[in-house]
């Protein structure tokens, strides 16, 4: 099936857009979990608990406002958070954990 030529310039365009912003994103992750690291090894050093579920709540408050507040859905954040914070947790783990093995 033959393209529109300027319509595909367009959609190229808004791709090209699109991937600028999921590299943002991506390098976001990446320096929230750096962050979730140097927490960590706050916490290994001044014994205090990896789980904070007063903390995890804040943040969950937090992005269902952004939710309301920008017209996202605050389920899919929600689920996001979910996720996002799981893996710190994991990642904390690993930090706290690496001394406590020793």
């Amino acid at each position: 099936m033959a393209g529109n030529g300027a319509g595909e310039d367009g959609l190229e365009t808004l791709r090209a857009s699109l991937d600028r912003i999921d590299e943002s994103l991506l390098d976001t992750l990446r320096r929230r979990i750096e962050c979730c690291v140097e927490i960590a090894h706050f916490k290994r050093e001044h014994n205090v608990p990896m789980m904070q579920p007063h903390r995890i709540g804040i943040v969950q408050r937090r992005a269902a406002r952004y939710a309301q507040d920008h017209g996202i859905d605050p389920d899919f954040l929600r689920r996001l958070y979910d996720l996002v914070i799981a893996e710190t947790c994991r990642v904390e783990d690993l930090v706290i954990g690496d001394v406590a093995a020793r």
